[in-house]
């Protein structure tokens, strides 16, 4: 007659592989909970409708463009912005500031130079979100946003082209605007 009574470490061992399970589990709930409520609360209004009754029409969520903002969100972005390329962007990613690679520490009073870091930065939010992003959003960000984003930002013809090209030399200059001619009467129709 053979003993069919299990062994203890065997008990124990699939006790503890269970309980691994059950917690994988109660996480991916968690995770999938925390996820149809925010679908939840960023849905259509109640009932699906607008106010006038008519069915809610999904509005693309667009980014802010920094440079539409009104005064008072323009300046916390800007503020916000200005920690971040202090903070990330200058120290990690700047490099040597020569007279092919301009750049301007007063970065703020080129509107130009506030849209791209503006963009760039919220790239950023988003690609290194793990909730978003994947595990090969930073990867995303740093070919297809940072590197092109800088390339045109301290090309030597960029919005910084007026300003320090010697690190031991501080310079600041902003570019004129180029002049835009009126558009003719004759062109423009009703």
């Amino acid at each position: 007659m053979t003993d069919d009574t299990p062994d203890i470490g065997v008990l124990a061992d699939d006790l503890e592989d269970l309980k691994a399970i059950v917690q994988g589990f109660a996480s991916q709930l968690e995770h999938n909970t925390k996820r149809v409520d925010r679908l939840v609360s960023d849905g259509p209004s109640e009932g699906g409708q607008d106010n006038d009754g008519a069915g809610a029409k999904d509005k693309p969520k667009t980014p802010p463009f920094i440079l539409w903002l009104p005064t008072d969100k323009y300046a916390a972005e800007l503020t916000a912005l200005a920690a971040w390329v202090r903070d990330l962007l200058a120290p990690t990613y700047l490099g040597e500031v020569s007279s092919s690679s301009p750049w301007c520490a007063s970065w703020w009073e080129h509107p130009a130079a506030v849209a791209r870091l503006h963009a760039v930065w919220l790239a950023w939010q988003e690609l290194t979100n793990p909730e978003t992003c994947g595990l090969t959003g930073p990867s995303v960000w740093h070919r297809d946003h940072l590197d092109p984003m800088l390339s045109q930002l301290r090309a030597s013809d960029g919005p910084f082209a007026g300003c320090m090209t010697n690190p031991d030399r501080t310079q600041h200059t902003v570019l004129p605007t180029p002049p835009v001619a009126p558009l003719p009467a004759a062109s423009v129709t009703t």
